[in-house]
């Protein structure tokens, strides 16, 4: 995997092969972050990276310029190469070893963007309370104009979730946009 963009554009970097992740490919990433910065403002902002994995997506917001981001995964061996890497870089993430839905429950910082990449396996009832979860308005983690991104698998489609808004497809992988109405 590589960082596409920012102070980091173009370092490679390589996950130990004992991890249990599927990176989303730079082509995918490449396509996600050329939609964003031509919506969004990413310098500055705050990131929420749930399911994590490797870091990737969170590497990529911190060398464009994202103020603080928060990168949670339950495992332990995830945790310990993103607090590895962000400090090899000196990026803003902070990882954070939990559950997504309970890191979700307990902690509600308005977030600028939150990019969720849960495994693929998951069927569209858990990714749907996932969605509700994040769109939650009464205890908001997504900020005011905030964009939440969910990464899944082509088959799922949520057209008619809370604040569904777009979606785009790359290889096997789909990104699915929301933001509050």
């Amino acid at each position: 995997m590589r960082i596409i963009s920012g102070v980091h554009k173009g370092r490679r970097l390589q996950a130990p092969k004992k991890l249990p992740i599927r990176p989303t490919t730079d082509m995918a990433k490449e396509g996600l972050f050329n939609f964003l910065q031509h919506r969004y403002h990413i310098q500055e902002a705050r990131v929420l990276d749930l399911f994590a994995g490797s870091g990737n997506i969170a590497y990529e917001f911190a060398s464009r310029g994202a103020e603080l981001v928060t990168a949670v995964d339950q495992h332990n061996g995830c945790i310990q190469y993103i607090h590895k890497t962000t400090k090899e870089l000196d990026l803003p993430i902070t990882p954070i070893r939990s559950s997504a839905m309970v890191y979700l429950q307990k902690n509600r910082y308005p977030m600028d963007f939150v990019f969720a990449d849960p495994p693929y396996d998951f069927d569209k009832d858990i990714l749907l309370q996932l969605v509700e979860s994040v769109m939650n308005t009464e205890n908001p983690v997504l900020a005011e104009e905030g964009c939440f991104i969910l990464e899944h698998r082509p088959q799922i489609d949520f057209e008619d979730a809370p604040g569904f808004f777009e979606s785009r497809k790359y290889g096997s992988s789909v990104f699915s946009f929301f933001t509050h109405p």
